[in-house]
Protein backbone atom coordinates (compact mmCIF):
# COMPACT_ATOMS: atom_id res chain seq x y z
CA UNK A 1 0.00 0.00 0.00
CA UNK A 2 1.45 3.39 -0.71
CA UNK A 3 0.83 6.89 0.84
CA UNK A 4 -1.72 8.17 -1.43
CA UNK A 5 -4.30 5.24 -0.65
CA UNK A 6 -3.39 5.64 2.93
CA UNK A 7 -3.92 10.00 2.40
CA UNK A 8 -7.33 8.34 0.83
CA UNK A 9 -8.36 6.22 3.49
CA UNK A 10 -7.43 8.70 5.81
CA UNK A 11 -9.73 11.81 4.18
CA UNK A 12 -12.66 9.13 4.02
CA UNK A 13 -12.58 8.64 7.57
CA UNK A 14 -12.52 12.31 8.59
CA UNK A 15 -15.12 13.07 5.77
CA UNK A 16 -18.02 10.44 7.41
CA UNK A 17 -19.32 9.30 10.38
CA UNK A 18 -16.83 6.20 10.25
CA UNK A 19 -15.68 5.57 13.55
CA UNK A 20 -13.59 2.44 12.99
CA UNK A 21 -11.80 0.72 9.66
CA UNK A 22 -9.68 -2.14 9.28
CA UNK A 23 -8.57 -3.38 6.37
CA UNK A 24 -5.78 -5.91 5.63
CA UNK A 25 -4.39 -6.62 2.12
CA UNK A 26 -1.28 -9.71 2.07
CA UNK A 27 1.25 -8.22 4.48
CA UNK A 28 -0.29 -5.09 4.99
CA UNK A 29 -2.45 -4.02 7.80
CA UNK A 30 -3.82 -1.00 8.88
CA UNK A 31 -6.91 -0.59 11.68
CA UNK A 32 -8.47 3.05 12.11
CA UNK A 33 -10.50 4.34 15.17
CA UNK A 34 -12.25 7.27 16.07
CA UNK A 35 -12.55 8.29 19.62
CA UNK A 36 -9.82 5.88 22.33
CA UNK A 37 -6.63 5.38 21.63
CA UNK A 38 -4.75 2.24 19.67
CA UNK A 39 -1.86 0.20 19.55
CA UNK A 40 -1.59 1.39 15.80
CA UNK A 41 0.28 4.26 14.25
CA UNK A 42 -2.61 6.37 12.81
CA UNK A 43 -5.48 7.61 14.64
CA UNK A 44 -8.07 9.82 12.43
CA UNK A 45 -9.45 12.74 14.18
CA UNK A 46 -12.91 13.01 15.38
CA UNK A 47 -14.51 16.44 13.46
CA UNK A 48 -14.80 19.05 15.77
CA UNK A 49 -15.64 22.78 15.26
CA UNK A 50 -12.20 24.26 17.47
CA UNK A 51 -9.91 21.42 18.96
CA UNK A 52 -10.18 17.63 17.63
CA UNK A 53 -9.61 15.03 19.97
CA UNK A 54 -6.36 14.10 20.21
CA UNK A 55 -4.49 11.73 18.00
CA UNK A 56 -2.35 9.49 19.85
CA UNK A 57 0.78 8.09 18.59
CA UNK A 58 1.65 4.92 19.21
CA UNK A 59 5.93 4.74 19.02
CA UNK A 60 7.93 1.28 18.43
CA UNK A 61 11.18 1.26 18.43
CA UNK A 62 10.92 -0.08 14.64
CA UNK A 63 8.51 2.20 13.45
CA UNK A 64 10.37 5.23 12.29
CA UNK A 65 13.91 5.11 11.87
CA UNK A 66 16.23 7.30 13.30
CA UNK A 67 19.22 8.66 11.27
CA UNK A 68 22.77 7.29 11.77
CA UNK A 69 24.37 8.86 14.71
CA UNK A 70 21.07 9.44 16.87
CA UNK A 71 20.30 7.43 19.32
CA UNK A 72 16.78 7.47 20.47
CA UNK A 73 12.94 6.47 18.90
CA UNK A 74 11.30 8.95 16.54
CA UNK A 75 7.71 10.65 17.57
CA UNK A 76 6.19 10.89 13.57
CA UNK A 77 3.40 12.45 11.95
CA UNK A 78 0.38 10.41 11.95
CA UNK A 79 -1.08 12.57 9.34
CA UNK A 80 -0.38 15.17 6.70
CA UNK A 81 -0.55 18.72 7.77
CA UNK A 82 1.02 21.18 9.74
CA UNK A 83 3.07 21.28 12.80
CA UNK A 84 2.67 23.48 15.54
CA UNK A 85 4.97 23.98 18.79
CA UNK A 86 2.53 26.10 20.31
CA UNK A 87 -1.14 26.55 20.70
CA UNK A 88 -0.74 29.96 19.36
CA UNK A 89 1.50 32.17 17.85
CA UNK A 90 2.90 34.16 20.66
CA UNK A 91 2.48 31.18 23.28
CA UNK A 92 4.97 29.23 24.92
CA UNK A 93 5.87 26.06 22.80
CA UNK A 94 4.61 22.60 24.40
CA UNK A 95 7.85 20.89 24.80
CA UNK A 96 11.49 22.00 24.74
CA UNK A 97 14.90 19.90 24.03
CA UNK A 98 15.89 17.92 27.66
CA UNK A 99 12.45 18.24 28.63
CA UNK A 100 10.78 15.08 30.25
CA UNK A 101 7.08 15.07 29.41
CA UNK A 102 4.72 12.28 30.23
CA UNK A 103 2.46 9.98 29.14
CA UNK A 104 -0.98 11.70 27.81
CA UNK A 105 1.14 15.62 27.33
CA UNK A 106 0.43 17.18 24.37
CA UNK A 107 3.70 17.36 22.51
CA UNK A 108 2.82 19.62 19.46
CA UNK A 109 -0.28 20.49 17.25
CA UNK A 110 -0.47 18.88 13.11
CA UNK A 111 -3.07 21.20 11.74
CA UNK A 112 -5.11 19.15 9.04
CA UNK A 113 -8.06 20.55 7.18
CA UNK A 114 -8.42 23.42 9.78
CA UNK A 115 -8.53 20.67 13.02
CA UNK A 116 -6.06 21.46 15.07
CA UNK A 117 -4.75 17.71 16.24
CA UNK A 118 -2.64 17.53 19.52
CA UNK A 119 -0.10 14.51 19.45
CA UNK A 120 0.54 13.79 22.56
CA UNK A 121 3.27 11.38 24.48
CA UNK A 122 2.44 7.73 24.67
CA UNK A 123 4.87 7.20 27.47
CA UNK A 124 7.29 9.27 29.70
CA UNK A 125 10.12 10.45 27.51
CA UNK A 126 12.45 13.00 27.41
CA UNK A 127 12.98 15.51 23.89
CA UNK A 128 16.07 14.59 22.39
CA UNK A 129 15.47 16.46 19.17
CA UNK A 130 12.96 18.77 17.33
CA UNK A 131 12.50 17.35 14.18
CA UNK A 132 10.71 20.08 12.35
CA UNK A 133 10.34 23.89 12.43
CA UNK A 134 7.34 25.38 13.70
CA UNK A 135 4.38 26.08 10.73
CA UNK A 136 6.40 23.78 8.60
CA UNK A 137 4.56 21.00 6.42
CA UNK A 138 4.86 17.65 7.46
CA UNK A 139 3.77 14.57 5.35
CA UNK A 140 2.33 11.65 7.45
CA UNK A 141 5.54 9.37 8.71
CA UNK A 142 7.54 12.52 9.19
CA UNK A 143 9.68 12.64 12.50
CA UNK A 144 8.62 15.03 14.72
CA UNK A 145 11.04 14.39 17.71
CA UNK A 146 13.34 12.05 18.94
CA UNK A 147 12.46 10.90 22.11
CA UNK A 148 14.08 8.25 25.04
CA UNK A 149 12.02 6.78 26.87
CA UNK A 150 12.23 6.76 30.77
Amino acid sequence: MDIKDLKLIVKMITETDITEFELENGEDKIRLRRGTAVSQQLYAPQPVTQMAAPLVVAVQADAAPVAAGEEGTAVTSPIVGTFYRSPAPEAAPYAEVGQVVEKGEVLCIVEAMKLMNEIEAEFRCKIIKICKENAQPVEFGDPLFIVETL
